[in-house]
């Protein structure tokens, strides 16, 4: 079986118990939650998270019997404005600190881009950058040693800092922690050309740094004019999810598989669309 899950801020906003009554109607056992995208009160500043309210949202998704499987801090740690990108690397370090009292054991991140919105910016994947982002990553998985929790690095071909196989594996060698670990989203880090290999980079991935994998992204793309286009729900485009859910069971059994993208409106179909690609 996979362990599918669902990112909590697809289904909007509200308090802990009414955004997990709302996913518990459905067949998913877990979630990645960004508190300030799911809960009004909070925001995207330092300061705010405690052992009681991480306690509160641990509970409320419990009853419901789902896990929270990643915690989504989000930031740009090659932030171009140094004062907004310490305040970045601060509020990821609170997650950090207090991801067991939510019951979680992984906070992620992608890896930025020189401009503030994390678009594409051709000097996000300069040796400088790059630098920069090892930097960044050392002092949060220093800090994740010492809270006994990990770092999730997304990679995102084109558009970021790590752009490529080869610099994740570099960024996990010089960062050389064994808190720094992968949440792999294939769709994410195809090449925007070369999707007619889908297979072959998915194999390459599992081969190169499956054993760093702690969690799936999963989601869908078209294809036009031969570049990867699109942010879609799983099924409803060209993904080879069979053969993803292959690799998993292989590589990484009951792994938090994450369905990006869904509703509540759309998951049941989704969910019956995937659960018969799993052999």
């Amino acid at each position: 079986m996979i362990n599918f899950g669902v990112r909590a801020h697809d289904y909007g906003q509200g308090t802990p118990e009414q955004i997990a009554r709302l996913i518990g109607q459905f067949e998913v056992n877990n979630v990645q939650l960004a508190p300030a995208k799911s809960f009004p009160q909070m925001s995207e500043a330092p300061g705010q998270l405690s052992p009681g309210f991480a306690n509160q949202v641990r509970d409320a998704f419990a009853e419901q019997g789902i896990n929270i499987a990643v915690l989504g801090c989000y930031i740009n740690p090659i932030h171009p404005d140094a004062q907004q990108r310490e305040l970045s690397l601060q509020r990821f370090e609170e997650h950090l600190r207090f991801a067991r009292d939510f019951g979680c054991s992984i906070v992620g991140t992608e890896t930025g881009s020189r401009n503030a919105d994390c678009s594409f910016h051709p000097l996000s994947q300069t040796p400088e950058a790059f630098a920069e982002l090892v930097t960044s990553v050392k002092r949060l998985a220093s800090s994740a040693e010492k809270y006994g929790v990990i770092v999730g690095i997304e990679g995102v071909a084109h558009h970021h800092t790590v752009h490529t196989y080869d610099l994740m594996e570099q960024l996990l060698h010089e960062v050389n922690s064994p808190n720094l670990q992968i949440i792999y989203d294939p769709v994410n880090f195809f090449p925007l050309d070369q999707c007619k290999h889908q297979q072959a980079l998915m194999d390459d991935a599992f081969a190169r740094f499956g054993k760093h994998i702690v969690a799936i992204h999963c989601k869908d793309f078209v294809q036009v004019n031969g570049m990867k286009d699109g942010d879609l729900p799983s099924g409803t485009g060209e993904m080879d999810h069979a053969h993803l859910f292959r690799l998993i069971q292989h590589y990484k059994p009951g792994i938090h598989t994450i369905l990006e993208s869904t509703t509540a409106e759309t998951i049941t179909n989704i969910l019956s669309t995937l659960r018969p690609l799993v052999k």
